[in-house]
């Protein structure tokens, strides 16, 4: 992409009267009223769910450590969401796409960024937490203390937040062409990095080294968490017993595989294999559909929390009956 017409931002009024337009998808014109419905019944869904197992987790009293830690996934997914989902909503009413201006735009991918990285190293801690239930279950109650859950729940968020904050600010210090337009629905990075007025790959070094330290990291920390897993089942003798083991363990690889599967396939790849039409279609996955599955699979797998959702109903009809 030639160079000529680069916006110049030497100065902070240009880079805040300057707008980005995001297309969505007005490629489907026919199809716009039926999304519109659709995300918006998806994003209703998901709020309901992750509320529902938010609140859960806050009403009970006695919360042992998964059951916080879901609940931090649910409080996640829900701002996760309420980031993505409104504007795309708003780039489906309008027929030409949403304007999102510069700070807004970066602002979008700066939380974005930081609530997927969140995510990723929350499932690392909740891997710790399988691995100390199943391979050290007579120290589980004092090395899963109330403290250490507080401090590693804090610096999941910390450290996504510095993370993303490192990466929004250097893609927007590049110069960006003078065709604004986002072929997207929301300011996403490999989209925003396309419009940059660059030919070297030094523009994508951030964007590697996020995936470093928001994808890799965890993910080897997951694969060391459930390696030890394995090695202790392998040392139960009884196969009901290994069983039932390892059914705590199903729902946290599910929801882990579905991040990590479409966060790979967008973000670890380079620059010139951009396809925006491809990238749309796994980016409605990952900030529609798996937010969505999220309390789907744990309300289905976790008995604690099928515990307490049947407490709430049944205080709920108690409460309409009185």
């Amino acid at each position: 992409m030639s160079c000529e017409g680069c916006m110049e931002r030497d100065n902070v009024s240009t880079g805040a009267t300057m707008e980005f337009l995001l297309l969505g998808f007005s490629e489907l014109l026919r199809l716009r009223v039926l999304l519109f419905l659709l995300f918006l019944i998806v994003h209703l869904a998901t709020l309901a769910g992750n509320m529902m197992i938010f609140m859960a987790v806050v009403m009970e009293p006695s919360r042992p450590p998964m059951l916080f830690f879901l609940g931090q996934l649910s409080a996640i997914e829900l701002c996760y969401t309420l980031v993505i989902v409104p504007k795309a909503l708003l780039s489906l009413a309008a027929a030409d796409g949403s304007t999102i201006s510069f700070l807004g735009c970066a602002a979008q991918m700066q939380l974005f960024v930081a609530l997927g990285g969140a995510e990723c190293f929350l499932l690392a801690t909740m891997s710790y937490d399988r691995y100390v239930a199943i391979c050290q279950p007579l120290r589980y109650t004092a090395v899963m203390s109330e403290g250490l859950c507080l401090r590693l729940a804090l610096l999941c968020g910390l450290g996504a937040f510095a993370v993303a904050l490192g990466l929004a600010a250097a893609v927007f210090r590049l110069p960006f062409c003078h065709s604004r337009r986002i072929d997207h629905f929301f300011c996403d990075v490999p989209a925003v990095l396309h419009l940059a007025c660059t030919h070297s790959y030094t523009s994508e070094l951030p964007l590697l080294a996020a995936c470093l330290l928001l994808l890799l990291i965890p993910f080897l920390l997951i694969l060391a968490s459930y390696l030890g897993i394995a090695a202790a089942l392998l040392h139960i003798a009884s196969s009901v017993r290994r069983g039932k083991a390892f059914s705590t363990c199903i729902s946290h690889l599910a929801v882990t595989l579905l991040h990590y599967g479409c966060a790979t396939f967008v973000y670890i790849r380079p620059k010139s294999s951009y396809s925006p039409a491809r990238d749309k279609v796994v980016s409605l996955v990952y900030t529609n559909i798996t937010p969505l599955m999220y309390p789907l699979v744990y309300s289905l797998r976790n008995k604690e929390i099928r515990g307490i959702l049947m407490k709430m109903l049944r205080r709920k009809k108690v409460a309409q009956v009185s």
